[in-house]
């Protein structure tokens, strides 16, 4: 995975998410699952949110009363989270970690192992072949206390390979005089890999349209896959969903695949 990509997409990440909406859809099913969790001590469980990203996911649960923790391959993406930590006015522990790292960044940390690990944003699929894959879940579970709850949101790979989907629907964003415009699409590679693409477009008031283009190689996982792979990682209790509610996953509509496993 190329760290620069995402380190140049940072600064503009927050702005491509609308994450008010995103968190006011998702954590209600995701405190749910939580819920399902028998704890193990007297403390508010603790929840390391994986490819963080900006940080938000793990914010929120920090603000909602979980011992939070967040990382992410990108040192871009994780100053935008410590610094949207702090703006919040929550602690939340992140730390510059791609998958297989983990368990060697937060052993040692207060909350390890976790209750709970979660890995949002279709980011699984970055790691492009099976062996990677594996060794990521092995590093999940490495994180995890016996009982504990991972939780996957990947794009749901069964419609976009049969169909041949290539667009994600566009968003716009406007701030002080300035207009963004972020355009994703899909190369259906030789080797069974996908390239994705990601344009953003910019222009001040009275300007002319900038544009950026960043790509990145994926592995389109698909739900039968990711659930042997999951076993042989040593998870049970495997199900999916087709968002981030009880919606059951269908693999010719859903738009995303969630799974949640439990730890043996």
């Amino acid at each position: 995975m190329d760290t620069n990509t995402y380190d140049d997409f940072s600064q503009d990440y927050d702005r491509f998410v609308n994450w008010q909406s995103r968190l006011a859809a998702e954590m209600p099913f995701l405190e749910k699952l939580l819920g399902e969790i028998k704890p193990s001590h007297n403390q508010p469980l603790s929840v390391l949110d994986t490819a963080c990203g900006t940080g938000m996911h793990a914010i929120e649960l920090a603000r909602r009363g979980y011992r939070a923790a967040g990382a992410d391959y990108s040192r871009g993406m994780v100053e935008a989270a410590r610094a949207n930590a702090q703006t919040s006015g929550v602690n939340v522990l992140f730390k510059q970690a791609g998958f297989s790292e983990l368990e060697s960044a937060f052993a040692g940390s207060e909350n390890f192992p976790f209750d709970a690990v979660t890995c949002f944003g279709n980011s699984l699929p970055h790691l492009t072949t099976q062996d990677e894959i594996k060794k990521a879940l092995g590093d999940f579970g490495s994180c995890l206390r016996p009982g504990g709850l991972l939780v996957l949101q990947n794009r749901n790979f069964d419609a976009v390979m049969s169909k041949r989907e290539r667009w994600i629907g566009p968003q716009s964003y406007s701030e002080g005089g300035t207009d963004w415009l972020f355009l994703r699409f899909y190369d259906f590679d030789s080797d069974g890999l996908i390239t994705f693409n990601i344009v953003r477009l910019k222009r001040e008031t009275g300007g002319e349209w900038k544009q950026a283009i960043s790509t990145v190689r994926l592995y389109p996982l698909i739900k039968d896959e990711l659930f042997s792979l999951l076993k042989d990682s040593g998870f049970v209790d495997i199900q999916a969903y087709g968002m981030m509610t009880d919606l059951p996953f269908d693999p010719h509509s859903s738009e995303n695949l969630v799974i949640r496993a439990v730890k043996k």
